[in-house]
């Protein structure tokens, strides 16, 4: 069954932190965890991430330092740094518009104009910003007018424009790290990086964030500290009706 399947995906999924530094990842595996990482859900389809792949072990060694010197990133066979790239909202958007356009026969239909008006009108008044922030406060003043009269999103400045891509972008990295699992071998997620020095080693813009290192391997039988355990589902849990 396809659910036994998938549970035993997530019991194998742990987050091993010494890989077999005699094992050979295959490229292979890696690709295709990354093109399943690439159909994650995420908001509006902007897509607004970018996942780079680091093999070459010169590479890899300046990352273990970057890392600060986590055992995770000592012997990995791989390493995905996640990326957001809210910065590329503009091109995200003409791209999606342009998905839209190209299949439209005719006159477009009501669902093909709502496609064309989110992309062109909602996502810039979502995204665009300036140095004056007039487009924050015209952000939170819509949003603080129409709450008053219905439920409406709340969403102003560049904090909720950033808490949104990293979500997107976390919901691709589980994808990939589930992938992993599903390949037989290992994983594991890494916030303890030095940002700065990450950005720069990468040359990324000013525009993008890392959300996570993952590092993937064959892990071993000492990388995995312990029996895991979790806050019992009945606290966690809360059923409403």
């Amino acid at each position: 069954m396809l659910s036994e399947s998938f549970d035993q995906i997530v019991h194998h999924r742990r987050s091993n932190r010494r890989f077999d530094p005699n094992f050979i990842v295959a490229d292979e595996i890696i690709e295709r965890s990354l093109q399943r990482a690439i159909l994650s859900p995420n908001s509006s389809n902007m897509q607004l991430w970018e996942f780079h792949w680091i093999k070459d072990p010169v590479i890899k060694q300046r990352f273990h330092e970057l890392c600060l010197g986590q055992s995770a990133a000592k012997d990995p066979g791989h390493l995905i740094v996640f990326v957001t790239r809210q910065d590329l909202w503009s091109k995200r958007a003409k791209w999606n518009l342009e998905r839209i356009k190209e299949n439209i026969q005719g006159e477009p239909n009501k669902m093909e104009k709502r496609g064309i008006q989110y992309y062109s009108k909602l996502m810039p008044l979502i995204y665009r910003g300036d140095i004056f922030g007039i487009n924050t406060l015209i952000r939170k003043s819509i949003c603080f007018w129409m709450g008053l009269r219905k439920p409406f999103m709340r969403f102003g400045g560049k904090a909720d424009q950033r808490v949104m891509v990293h979500k997107s972008c976390a919901l691709a990295a589980q994808t990939f790290m589930l992938s992993i699992s599903a390949e037989g071998l290992e994983s594991c997620p890494m916030e303890g990086f030095d940002t700065k020095r990450v950005i720069k080693e990468l040359n990324l813009p000013s525009g993008a964030e890392i959300s996570m290192i993952i590092s993937v391997g064959k892990g071993t039988e000492e990388g995995v500290w312990g029996k895991r355990f979790r806050v019992p589902f009945e606290e966690v849990v809360v059923k409403h009706g």
